[in-house]
């Protein structure tokens, strides 16, 4: 396996779309199993609503 689950976060070298989907994890009550187990530990159902939320935040923010 990859180590890519055992590095930390940094939150300055993410993009503006990373950014997005982990305060939308964060709102949904997920973000401390990501940071735990990584997102593969979300179920489809977890991750598609992390997505749905995303594009309609992107599409918002492109209103603007």
């Amino acid at each position: 396996m990859s180590g890519k689950k055992n590095k930390p976060i940094k939150l300055e070298e993410l993009t503006q779309e990373e950014k997005m989907k982990y305060e939308i994890a964060e709102e949904l009550g997920l973000l401390d199993r990501v940071l735990s187990d990584g997102w593969r530990s979300l179920s489809s159902k977890e991750t598609g609503r992390i997505g749905g939320l995303l594009a309609r935040r992107k599409k918002d923010e492109s209103k603007k």
